[in-house]
């Protein structure tokens, strides 16, 4: 009687009507531009013609129907309890993929299964969210306690390792954009910080590497200033002392001023050295501060000073002997270094020529030259923004980007009437997917960030990326459905 009853309440829930309108817009939208992104005006077909791209997004779109469909049926515990099973078996599937795949576009990436290709890391978003899930609704479960920080950081990592095996970088950043599931279940804003911070130094660095300033290029000197104002930064924000942090500036800038004095007696100055001494000065008073208060917090400033420099200093070695040369010339491209316009940038000059073609309201449906000429490659798959662009213009484009922004606010605001754990941190998965992909794919497309190779959700041709984007919001809906279950 109990389990009948549970049943009955569990049933009353309904699911969220606006999100599966959103769905089914984005995903008809979206066939219809790949459609005219894939378009030959020598061999015109139709709509319906099942060996095009469009033909084929079709039969992905009707699976997925039926996909969304089943999940919905299925009892939500099972999504937690299955959770760690799905995410060992995810995890072997990458590693499995990572051996045996062979190299198309330059990653190993893809399961060949017969005429059906397979692509793991997309499946793996829903399933880290499912994990994350879980481990959050164990009960007493504390983010900050050193053992669940290692457990939740493994989650995330150890997938990211295996796909950057496979040369996917632009999946595995997607993985750790889950680190806004972690801020939002009690991570302090520090770590976002250091991230952030870590960006800054790392554009910093390679950007301004040839001009040198002695012993520094210009870019590190730059970044050791940035150091330096952020630890004082974070002596101010975490032990309130105004006076500290400004004694602190105080002694890392003497170096800089017996410096610019010593200039004007005609002495040749290193100003990378000087900077080298005025982090040195820093570094000292930081650990004389540590050992007269034995505050932790001092310490914790000493090592973020100490690691910034450290991760300052491998910037150029990871740039140069770990990333590959066609990921280089991309974010040297974007980064405002190279012109390249006939290989790595050749994308998205074209893209952003395609957009900028589209004027206010576009060129019409089917009407894009840039397109139908084949100018943009990918232009069905990563750089199917640039068809709304062209053909339904800035008009078009805006309204594309507001019924995402509108999509992914209501998607938050689900998250958070949750009444579980498992439902909030699983929802706030979702959430960080979709914003970052979104951010990056159309960041790419107009050109402010590097091209990485990551769809835009429910546009983008592709059968992994529509199955994956369809299993992580329709789980999500499934598990807000119930949510009012006793």
């Amino acid at each position: 009687m109990v389990y009948q009853g549970y049943n009955e309440r569990e049933e009353k829930g309904k699911v969220d009507k606006p999100i599966v309108f959103f769905y089914l817009l984005f995903v008809v939208v979206g066939w219809l531009n790949i459609y005219a992104a894939s378009f030959d005006l020598e061999n015109a077909t139709g709509l319906f013609d099942l060996s095009t791209r469009a033909g084929s997004q079709l039969i992905w779109m009707g699976t997925s129907l039926l996909l969304a469909f089943a999940l919905l049926k299925i009892d939500v515990s099972f999504y937690e309890t299955y959770a760690f099973f799905l995410y060992v078996v995810g995890v072997v599937l990458l590693a499995v993929t990572a051996i045996v795949a062979e190299e198309i576009n330059g990653s190993r990436s893809w399961l060949i299964l017969g005429p059906v290709r397979i692509q793991p890391a997309e499946f793996m978003k829903f399933i880290i969210a499912l994990t994350l899930a879980r481990v959050f609704n164990t009960y007493g479960f504390r983010l900050m306690e050193t053992k669940n920080l290692l457990l939740v950081s493994c989650i995330i990592l150890v997938p990211t390792i295996l796909v950057i095996l496979q040369s996917e970088t632009g999946t595995a950043l997607v993985y750790l954009s889950f680190i806004l599931v972690l801020y939002r279940e009690g991570l302090p804003g520090g770590f976002l910080f250091m991230g952030i911070a870590a960006i800054i130094y790392f554009i910093l660095g390679i950007r301004f590497s040839e001009n040198q300033m002695g012993m520094l290029s210009e870019g590190e000197l730059v970044s050791i200033v940035l150091i330096i104002l952020f630890s004082a930064g974070m002596v101010w924000s975490y032990l309130k002392l105004k006076g500290t942090s400004f004694r602190f500036l105080l002694f890392a800038g003497v170096p800089f001023a017996v410096a610019y004095i010593a200039s004007f007696f005609s002495i040749e100055i290193d100003w990378g050295l000087t900077a080298l001494i005025a982090l040195g000065v820093g570094a000292l008073y930081l650990l004389f501060l540590f050992f007269r208060h034995w505050k932790r917090t001092y310490l914790y400033i000493l090592l973020f000073l100490v690691g910034s420099f450290a991760f300052l200093e491998s910037a150029e070695y990871v740039f140069l002997d770990v990333l590959q040369p066609h990921q280089q010339m991309r974010i040297k491209v974007t980064l405002g270094m190279e012109q390249d316009l006939s290989g790595a940038g050749y994308h998205v000059g074209q893209s952003k020529i395609a957009i900028g073609s589209g004027g206010l309201t576009g060129k019409g449906y089917l009407n894009g030259t840039q397109t139908k000429l084949k100018y943009v490659p990918e232009q069905d798959t990563d750089f199917i923004f640039c068809t709304i662009g062209e053909e339904h213009g800035f008009i078009g484009s805006a309204l594309v980007l507001i019924l995402f922004m509108i999509f992914v606010l209501r998607l938050l605001s689900m998250a958070e009437r949750q009444t579980t754990v498992f439902g909030r941190v699983y929802g706030y998965g979702v959430v960080s997917v979709f914003v970052f992909h979104l951010l990056v794919n159309i960041g790419m497309v107009i050109g402010i960030m590097p091209v990485i190779g990551i769809p835009l959700p429910f546009f983008s041709y592709g059968g992994s990326s529509l199955w994956g984007f369809t299993i992580l919001l329709f789980i999500f809906l499934r598990i807000d459905k119930s949510r009012k279950r006793s």
